[in-house]
């Protein structure tokens, strides 16, 4: 069994010229949950409108975003806005979630145990911790933050950015990928009596861990928006 999806070749592409190119488990199903997440939404919310009846599902994504909501102004903590951040963090949290409930399926993979795909998600939080603290304080308030208590300490705050950065992007990878070692070492002992108690444990980890990446996302941009006063949070590594 291979650990990292980033090794399953599923189909080679002829590109005359250029050479050919391999089409890995990670690129596949990380396409293929965008898919099911772009047309999940677009059949969920196309009927949403006034005067149409509310369905079930509908309900369930209303409950879904208030809960989000809920959690983003916990996490910020300053009675602002939760909605601004709500179409990233959102989008992290179902992207993490979906790509681990979608490799609860037999014979596939998460795109979230590939370290190239948690990389590309800990860049996308990179970018957005600056993009959301200018926005709410302006370009040389967020400035400040790296020159607090002392511009000596410059170095070392930008060390911690990306030291958080490669953290965020490990945490979900090494959890992903430890979760299918474990999987294959017990099915290997035991295959008719641990699937399904994998198959629940696994949907619960998976989620969890897409919960953890969101929080951490929010507490960064969080940081970076209320500025040196109020504490610079840690990843807690």
């Amino acid at each position: 069994m291979e650990i990292s999806p980033d090794a399953v070749v599923l189909a080679r592409l002829d590109l005359g010229p250029l050479g050919t190119v391999a089409l890995n488990a990670t690129l596949v199903y990380t396409w293929v949950v965008m898919a099911i997440l772009i047309a999940g939404a677009w059949a969920i919310t196309r009927r949403m409108g006034p005067g149409r009846p509310t369905s079930g599902w509908c309900l369930a994504v209303e409950i879904l975003i208030e809960t989000m909501r809920d959690q983003i102004r916990d996490v910020e903590g300053k009675g602002g806005d939760p909605m601004r951040y709500l179409p990233f963090i959102g989008t992290l949290f179902l992207f993490i979630a979906m790509a681990n409930l979608f490799g609860q399926i037999p014979r596939v993979q998460s795109p979230a145990g590939s370290l190239s795909t948690t990389v590309a998600l800990a860049l996308c939080v990179l970018i957005a911790v600056p993009i959301y603290g200018v926005a709410e304080r302006g370009l040389l308030g967020y400035l400040k933050n790296y020159i607090e208590p002392t511009p000596l300490m410059a170095p070392f705050n930008i060390t911690g950015e990306i030291s958080r950065t490669i953290a965020l992007a490990v945490r979900l990878y090494g959890n992903v990928m430890s979760g299918t070692v474990v999987v294959a070492i017990l099915l290997a002992i035991a295959p008719f009596f641990f699937p399904v108690l994998l198959q629940l444990l696994g949907l619960l980890t998976g989620m969890v861990q897409a919960y953890i990446f969101a929080v951490l996302a929010m507490v960064y941009i969080a940081s970076a928006s209320a500025g040196p006063h109020t504490g610079q949070t840690s990843t807690g590594d």
